[in-house]
């Protein structure tokens, strides 16, 4: 199967949450704001459009590097595959379920989270939601960090609970 690898430049809109599987392997997850700017002509300067959020999966010694290295409001650099999906929560039977989005012929293929699907108050809300598995994420020098600290699945920075740093 195709695979949707994506390169996306925002900020992180939450602190990583940090933890480990069953099995010993550390996975951390953020929200990344991305936010489009257009050039306005009236005003002859750069303005906000709009602005979307992805979850990102970071896995084994880049989720530990991640956790220890990305802080709320960080610009960033994430590049990973692309996972959309389409959610369900039915109110009815008090359970939230995944389907893979399917296409509905040119229409939205769902509404926001909040958003009544159309069908009444019986009816599941549905929404999308896009998640990145990332393979690298870093710091966006371009826009400005106050210090450059490295994030890479080779080396991790700190390790918070010994103290020690890697070389």
């Amino acid at each position: 199967m195709n695979e949707s690898w994506v390169t996306v430049v925002g900020n992180a809109a939450t602190r990583p949450d940090f933890w480990e599987t069953a099995v010993g392997v550390a996975v951390a997850r953020f929200r990344l704001a991305v936010t489009v700017r257009r050039w306005d002509r009236g005003r002859d300067a750069w303005a906000d459009a709009y602005t979307s959020f992805y979850t990102v999966w970071t896995w084994r010694s880049l989720a530990a590097n991640v956790a220890g290295s990305v802080s709320l409001g960080e610009p960033l650099v994430v590049h990973g595959t692309l996972r959309v999906r389409e959610r369900e929560w039915d109110r009815d039977r008090d359970r939230e379920r995944d389907r893979p989005l399917q296409g509905d012929g040119g229409g939205a293929a769902a509404a926001a989270p909040g958003v009544d699907s159309g069908g009444g108050a019986n009816q599941p809300r549905r929404w999308v939601t896009a998640e990145i598995d990332a393979l690298a994420v870093g710091h966006d020098l371009t826009r400005g960090t106050s210090a450059f600290r490295r994030i890479s699945q080779a080396k991790p920075l700190l390790n918070a609970l010994t103290g020690a740093t890697s070389p």
